[in-house]
């Protein structure tokens, strides 16, 4: 997708990982920001893992001037998991998605700092969160893709369907 045109005919959006300050420019780039922002308003699911859900945040901890969609309320720390060499598959409970345990990966991952009264915390990970939603917008710090486990897609696709096929498309110009 990469024009405001593409984003009109979509129901759902999955924004992945990369680099934040990188992808941002990009959407600011392509005249993106604002559609996305409208369309979210509008009940527009939208997914954002590791990287996407640092651009999907309020704020982010140690760089507050770095621009994001703000789309969630939430603060969260880039890397705060550590570097490459720190990346982890850990079992993860998340109760929303069942009683077995989720393979999460996480890769330089961020976790979520500070979370608003409207969010809902789905699963933490050492005493921070991991993974959020906030009615129509949902965040992970780790990559569900990257498993054959498709209980987050399953989930963020039942988020989509919910919504309604042509949810905030009126409003994807804005």
């Amino acid at each position: 997708m990469k024009t405001p045109e593409h984003l009109a005919t979509v129901d759902g959006l999955v924004i992945p990982g990369g680099e934040s300050t990188t992808v941002m420019k990009l959407l600011d780039r392509f005249g993106l920001i604002k559609p996305i922002r409208a369309r979210v308003a509008a009940g527009m699911p939208l997914w954002g893992t590791c990287m996407g859900m640092i651009v999907a945040a309020h704020d982010v901890a140690e760089m507050p001037d770095q621009p994001t969609l703000d789309l969630i309320d939430i603060s969260v720390r880039r890397n705060a998991f550590g570097r490459q060499n720190d990346s982890a598959e850990v079992s993860l409970p998340i109760s929303v998605l069942g009683d077995v345990p989720f393979p999460a990966i996480f890769i330089r991952a961020p976790w979520i700092e500070r979370v608003g009264p409207g969010v809902a915390l789905l699963a933490e990970r050492e005493g921070h969160g991991v993974m959020v939603r906030e009615g129509n917008v949902l965040g992970t710090s780790f990559h569900p893709e990257l498993t054959d486990d498709d209980r987050v897609h399953a989930f963020f696709l039942e988020m989509v369907r919910t919504a309604g096929k042509n949810v905030g498309k009126a409003s994807s110009a804005a």
